[in-house]
Order: structure tokens, then sequence, then C-alpha cells
């Protein structure tokens, strides 16, 4: 691969940010918790993000999205720079957090089934009220 193609893979900061769906900002911190490591930077010093940086950014993101604390986030990466060995930890980890996200989505569930409760209350309350007053405009139109 000749140089100006690689050079045309690598994205910004901004590019990154459009692309993964994260901003710059979450970018520098997830950097500064060692989250995201050996990041390239041109001559000049600016950071470079290679095409495998947003396959592993969608992953921080979407384990964030699902409530892996920071610091569950750190002992997976520490475990991914150790080396295949530590797997079975891996593993390990991502199985209890998909538990954890099975358990929110049953919680949200519940709460849905409240919340369409509470809009069905409403709903068949303002059906009711405006019958009511469809029987009383139809009443009050009669006796004019």
């Amino acid at each position: 691969m000749n140089t100006k193609t690689q050079e045309n893979r690598w994205l910004t900061p901004a590019q990154m940010a459009e692309r993964s769906g994260v901003s710059i900002e979450t970018l520098r911190y997830y950097e500064r918790e060692g989250l995201i490591n050996a990041i390239s930077r041109t001559a000049s010093g600016h950071r470079r993000y290679n095409p495998d940086d947003v396959m592993w950014i969608e992953v921080l993101r979407c384990l964030r999205d699902t409530g892996m604390s920071i610091e569950q986030l750190r002992q997976y990466c520490d475990l991914g720079e150790q080396g295949d060995h530590t797997q079975p930890e891996r593993l390990h980890l991502l199985q209890s957090h998909r538990e954890a996200v099975l358990a929110q989505i049953a919680q949200m569930h519940e709460s849905l089934k409240l919340i369409d409760h509470k809009i069905d209350f409403y709903v068949q309350g303002l059906s009711q009220s405006e019958l009511k007053e469809q029987v009383s405009d139809k009443h009050s139109s009669a006796k004019e």
C-alpha cells in the first residue's frame, strides 16, 4: 500500500467522532482513562485514528451505553492487553455484563407496562370526558 493510500485511511478526531458517534471530548477522556491506547500522531502531534480504532470505539460505546462502568471497561482493556490467555476472564466479564443488561431490559419492560397502564387510564378518562361533552353539547343544541 502506498503512503498516500495509507494517509487516506487515517481519521482526524472530528472524523472519528462523526464516524463512531462519540464526541471528541469522549475520545480524549477514553484515551486519558487508558481505554484507547497507541493513538497515532502526525509529525505536528495531532491525533490520528485508524479503522481498527473505529471498531474499538464502537465496542466501548456499546458497553458504556449498556451501563458498564469505566472501571469495568478499564479492567476489560487491561485484560485484553495482557494477551489471549485472559480470554476466559474477558468472557466472564462480558457474560456478567450481559446478565446485568438483561436485568435492565426486564426492569424497563416492567416500567413500560406501568407507563402503558397510565396512558390507558388517561386515554379512557379523556374518552369518557369527550363523550360527556359531546352529549352535553347535543343537549344544549337541542334546547336552543
